[in-house]
C-alpha cells in the first residue's frame, strides 16, 4: 500500500503513503441503494466479528475488500495520510481473530492526531511531517486489546483547526457522496474513509463539532462523549477543556460497541472518569423497542435561526416525527437566542486561547523540524522562521488570536467573559435537560459547501459550528444520526443528553435507524 517507509523517529512498522492532494474531477461515487451485506467492506463491525470468528469470512478476503476500496477511491477522496499493506494487515487480522475480542479483526481508521506506535502523527501539518509515534494512545491500546486492527491514519484539518477538511497540509479531503463538496472537519478523513468503505470503524476527535459535523455530512453516526469518559492520553492537544476522542460508525450498535471499548478511567489523564454502563444494550433496545417513553425537546432556536438553512430545519422536524412514531414524546424548548449567538464567539475565544498555549511547543527545538539557527539569527527570528514555515494560515490565525485574547488589557474583556458565557450555556442546557432525555437540534446548519467555497472566509467557516459548540462548552454528550438527504447528500441531526447520557443517545439513534433506515450505507462507484 505505501510507497515508502517513513524515515524519521523510531523505525515504523507501517508503510507510509506519500501525502497528496485530490486529483480527478466529476462524480466518482453515487448514492445508490445500500451495499449488499455480502460485500465485506460494507458489513457492520459486529457482523465482521461474527463472520470472521465463524469462518464465514476469511481474513484475507476482508482485508483485500477494504484495501481494494482504498486503492481505488482514495486517489480522489484523500481520506488517508498513511496506510498499511495487505500482508501486514491480513496477518494482524488473522492473529486477532485467533485471540478473540469484542472487535476481533475489525479494521479501524484512526485520525492523525492520535498516537499509533510506529505510524506517523502529522496532525495534517508540515510541522509534524516527519514525526512517528513511539507509543500508543490509551484508546489505541484498548482497540488492540479488543482485537481491532488499525488500517491507517486519516487526513484532517491542520491540528484539528477547521470545519471543512480543507486546511490539511496534505490536501483537502472530498466528500465520497459528492466529490465536489467537503466532508466536514476536522475529522474529515475518518468520516470519508468510513463512508466510502475504506474502513469498518473510525476514531475522530471533537473540539467544537469535529466528529459530528463530518458525520452529519457523510451519513454516519458520530458521538462526542461526556467530557472525560474517553481518555485523551496520546491525543495531540488543541484545546484541552473542550476536546474529546470519540467513535464514528455506519451503524448505531457499532457506535455503541466502539464507545464501550475505548471509554473508561485512565490514571494518565487527570480529566478521565468512569463512563456510563449498558451502552450497547441501550442501542439494541432502541432497535427492538424504539423510543417508547423517551422525552425529547426540539430546540426551536435553531429552526428559525438566520444561520440555519430551512432544509436543515425541516430535517430536524422530520427526525422529531420519526421519534414520535417510535414512541417518544416530543416537545419544544429554547436555549435562548443570545446564548445561541454568543456561544460561537465564546467557543472560539476559549479554543484559540488554549491553542496558543498548546502549540507553543512547536518551535523547532522541542517539536517540529529540527535544524540549527542561522549564524545571524536571534532566537526570536529562528522561532518565527520555523513556525511560519511549519504552520498553515488557519493555525497561525488561531495562535495569534489566542495570544491576543490572553494579553494584558484584553484577558478580562474577552477570555474571562467567554468563560462566564460558557457557564451560562452549561447551566441552561442542564436545566433544559432536567426531566428530559435529550435535546434535538441540527449538527450541520447547511448542506456541505463546495471545495474552496468557505476556505478563505473565516466568518462563514466558523458559522458552520453554530449548533455544535454548545455541547463542547457544556461538556455534554452529543450524537449525530443520519435522517435523510439534503441536496443528494445523506445528512444527520444532533441529539444532546445530560452528563453520562450516552445510553439514551444510543437508544434514540437506534430508534431513528429502525424508523428511517438511513444507517449502514456505503458510497458506491458510479456505473
Amino acid at each position: 500500500m505505501g510507497a515508502r517507509a517513513h524515515s524519521a523517529g523510531s523505525a515504523p512498522t507501517a508503510a507510509y503513503k506519500e501525502p497528496r492532494g485530490c486529483r480527478g474531477r466529476g462524480s466518482l461515487l453515487s448514492e445508490e441503494a445500500p451495499a449488499a451485506v455480502s460485500k465485506p467492506y460494507a458489513l457492520p463491525a459486529h457482523r465482521v466479528v461474527e463472520e470472521l470468528a465463524s469462518g464465514g469470512l476469511e481474513a484475507d478476503d476482508y482485508v483485500a475488500s477494504v484495501l481494494e476500496r482504498l486503492e481505488k477511491l482514495d486517489k480522489t477522496v484523500n481520506a488517508y495520510v498513511s496506510s498499511r499493506g495487505l500482508e501486514e494487515l491480513a496477518g494482524d487480522v488473522r492473529a486477532a481473530v485467533s485471540r478473540g475480542g469484542r472487535l476481533a479483526g475489525v479494521l479501524v481508521a484512526v485520525k492523525d492526531n492520535i498516537h499509533v506506535k510506529g505510524m506517523p502523527v502529522t496532525c495534517g501539518s508540515r510541522m509534524l511531517e516527519r514525526y512517528v509515534a513511539v507509543y500508543d494512545a490509551t484508546v489505541v491500546e484498548r482497540l488492540r486489546g479488543a482485537g481491532a486492527v488499525v488500517v491507517g491514519k486519516t487526513n484532517m484539518d491542520e491540528f484539528a483547526m477547521g470545519s471543512t477538511g480543507e486546511t490539511s497540509a496534505f490536501g483537502p479531503t472530498r466528500n465520497p457522496w459528492s466529490p465536489g463538496r467537503v466532508p466536514g472537519g476536522s475529522s474529515s478523513g475518518s468520516a470519508a474513509a468510513l463512508a466510502a468503505g475504506m474502513a469498518t470503524l473510525a476514531l475522530g476527535s471533537d473540539t467544537g463539532g469535529s466528529i459530528r459535523l463530518p458525520a452529519s455530512w457523510t451519513g454516519l453516526y458520530g458521538l462526542k462523549p461526556t467530557y472525560g469518559t474517553v481518555p485523551r492520553y496520546g491525543l495531540v492537544a488543541y484545546a484541552d477543556s473542550l476536546e474529546q476522542i470519540g467513535p464514528m460508525a455506519r451503524d448505531p450498535v457499532d457506535l455503541a460497541l466502539l464507545y464501550e471499548v475505548i471509554a473508561g478511567d485512565d490514571p494518565r489523564d487527570s480529566t478521565a472518569q468512569p463512563p456510563p454502563r449498558g451502552v450497547v444494550e441501550a442501542a439494541k433496545r432502541g432497535l427492538e423497542e424504539g423510543a417508547q417513553g423517551a422525552r425529547v425537546a426540539v430546540l426551536e432556536d435553531f429552526l428559525d435561526h438566520p444561520g440555519v438553512d430551512p432544509r436543515i430545519g425541516a430535517l430536524v422536524e422530520r427526525a422529531a416525527r420519526l421519534l414520535e412514531r417510535q414512541g417518544a414524546r416530543v416537545e419544544y424548548a429554547a436555549l435562548g437566542r443570545e446564548l445561541v449567538d454568543y456561544s460561537l464567539p465564546a467557543y472560539y475565544v476559549i479554543a484559540a486561547a488554549e491553542a496558543s498555549s498548546n502549540l507553543a511547543r512547536y518551535d523547532g527545538i522541542l517539536y517540529g523540524p529540527r535544524e540549527p539557527p542561522r549564524p545571524w539569527e536571534s532566537w526570536n527570528q529562528y522561532y518565527s522562521r520555523i513556525r511560519a514555515r511549519g504552520f498553515g494560515a488557519e493555525v497561525k490565525l488561531r495562535i495569534m488570536t489566542g495570544a491576543w485574547v490572553l494579553s494584558s488589557g484584553y484577558r478580562d474583556q474577552y477570555y474571562i467573559r467567554a468563560l462566564r458565557l460558557r457557564r451560562l450555556v452549561r447551566d441552561r442546557l442542564r436545566s433544559l435537560l432536567a426531566g428530559r432525555d435529550a435535546l434535538l437540534l441540527p449538527s450541520a446548519v447547511a448542506p456541505p459547501p463546495r471545495l474552496g467555497e468557505v476556505l478563505g472566509d473565516p466568518e462563514r467557516m466558523y458559522a458552520l459550528d453554530l449548533a455544535n459548540v454548545p455541547a463542547n462548552l457544556a461538556g455534554l454528550p452529543a450524537l449525530v444520526a443520519p435522517v435523510g438527504p439534503v441536496e443528494d447528500v445523506p445528512t444527520g441531526v444532533q441529539l444532546v443528553a445530560a452528563p453520562m447520557g450516552e445510553p439514551v443517545l444510543l437508544r434514540l439513534a437506534a430508534a431513528l435507524h429502525a424508523e428511517a433506515g438511513t444507517g449502514n450505507r456505503v458510497a458506491e462507484p458510479s456505473p
